[in-house]
């Protein structure tokens, strides 16, 4: 790369940066949502009683918010998809099967179809 171009792409870089800061939070959430969906994740769920681990999904893409059908409004749930981790090792084994689940907003329940 010349030297010529690093005051370029430093403006670029300075422009960009600006124009994130510009935008509102929910924006920037969902400009980082965007991107997610474009790439891609591996991520983890836990869910814990007290101090215990009771439930872990595995390979989840995203977790989606959930709107209303008639009035477009945002649900206090969010839902996705992933592997149920039966014996909670952490690892995806054979039988373990990918599963629908929904996750409160208060955190005190989680939904999840059943892998048999």
């Amino acid at each position: 790369m010349s030297l010529r171009r690093l005051p370029l792409i430093a403006l670029a870089a300075a422009a960009a940066a600006t124009l994130l800061a510009a935008c509102t939070q929910e924006r920037q959430n969902q400009l980082k949502r965007d991107i997610q969906n474009w790439t891609g994740t591996n991520g983890v769920l836990e869910v814990y009683a007290g101090p215990q681990l009771v439930r872990r999904f595995l390979r989840i893409d995203k977790l989606s918010t959930a709107y209303g059908t008639d009035d477009a409004a945002p649900r206090a749930y969010r839902y996705g998809y992933g592997v149920l981790d039966a014996n909670l090792n952490g690892q995806v084994d054979a039988g373990e099967k990918r599963v629908y689940f929904e996750v409160s907003d208060f955190a005190t329940y989680v939904f999840f179809e059943s892998p048999s």
